[in-house]
């Protein structure tokens, strides 16, 4: 633990250089497919110090986090054998366990499970290489990461760009209830929809 947390000091300690929004960048990209340390601390970082740049920080974020998310399809497809042990081993969350879990009815609702992790807390990077590995409809597992990704950043920079700083220590209390709560309303939207057609 307390090599992650001098990672996270390391990662957040760019947001007072200028080369914030490229480690942002590299970080985002990176977190999609390998890395355990997601980008939201230096996205609010960056917001907190620059609020005009808050939609441009976002959108550095959305790209990145997107083609991270092909890297890790790609790692899925085409080299998930050789590498499975090192993700088991080292990357926290990514356990046999877990992945056994979602291996069940992934052509099915894989759409909703890229979906569900590019928004919430839930570690997307599992799922950007389960997408591979079950060999997922490609479009649309960018279709997911790309809305789910770009919901997820551009409400952090639009929060903080209406509220400014005051609304950060709301974020932290109360980020994983929202995320869930958004989640269940989407799905229950999705599901009136389909029952009235």
């Amino acid at each position: 633990m307390r090599f992650f947390r001098r990672l996270y000091d390391w990662i957040l300690h760019w947001a007072e250089t200028p080369y914030g929004p490229i480690v942002l960048f590299f970080l985002a990209l990176a977190e999609s497919s390998f890395f355990p340390i997601p980008p939201d601390p230096l996205l609010i970082a960056l917001c907190l110090g620059a609020l005009k740049k808050s939609w441009r920080f976002a959108l550095i974020t959305s790209i990145a986090s997107v083609l991270g998310g092909m890297i890790g399809y790609l790692i899925g497809y085409a080299a998930w054998e050789p590498v499975a042990p090192f993700f088991f081993k080292y990357v926290p969350g990514f356990t046999e366990a877990n992945f056994q879990k979602i291996m069940v009815h992934y052509q099915d609702s894989g759409f909703w499970y890229v979906f569900m992790a590019g928004f919430t807390p839930i570690p997307y990077k599992i799922f950007t290489i389960a997408s591979g590995v079950f060999k997922l409809n490609f479009p649309l597992f960018v279709l997911a990461s790309a809305i789910s990704r770009s919901l997820r950043f551009f409400l952090f920079a639009g929060l903080f760009r209406r509220y400014g700083p005051g609304i950060k220590v709301i974020i932290d209390k109360y980020f994983n209830l929202l995320a869930v709560l958004f989640f269940i309303l989407l799905i229950g939207g999705f599901m009136v929809i389909k029952y009235l057609l």
